[in-house]
């Protein structure tokens, strides 16, 4: 009954989207920045990486885990969504001992209500040799 119930229904075709935004660095390889899907939007992970110039901003953790937000931030907002909207976010650290100055700035982003759940792992090696790359997973408005 169950199995013919389903068959019966309308099925409407959900496709992908690819997002792409000017204002955060270019994907570097066969991928894109973001790919929208029905009401979800997952973004790949971005780094420090100064979008106009194309450097990465390697004075500290801090600094990279700002701009590493600064560049998801353009690609949320050009699928028409933010951080009060994000779902799950994955955190890559080259050292597990930046951990407590990354999450300082990380707080920042998502300050109040349900946060986000959350992935962070030590790698042994980012692009760029970048200290951190985050990627997450939002809801579209």
């Amino acid at each position: 009954m169950l199995i013919s119930a389903f068959m019966n229904t309308k099925m409407s075709i959900v496709k992908a989207k690819e997002i792409k935004v000017k204002s955060a660095p270019p994907a570097a390889g066969p991928y894109s920045q973001a790919v929208a899907f029905g009401k979800l939007v997952f973004c790949s992970g971005q780094i420090g990486l100064d979008p106009k110039t194309g450097t990465l901003l390697n004075q500290d953790i801090q600094t990279e885990t700002e701009q590493a937000f600064n560049n998801l931030s353009a690609v949320l907002a050009s699928a028409k969504t933010d951080f009060g909207k994000v779902l799950k976010v994955e955190v890559f650290l080259t050292d597990m001992n930046d951990f407590a100055k990354m999450n300082a700035v990380y707080t920042k982003y998502f300050p109040r209500g349900v946060k986000p759940v959350r992935t962070t792992v030590e790698v042994s090696k980012l692009p760029k040799n970048a200290r951190i790359e985050i990627a997450c997973i939002a809801y579209l408005k």
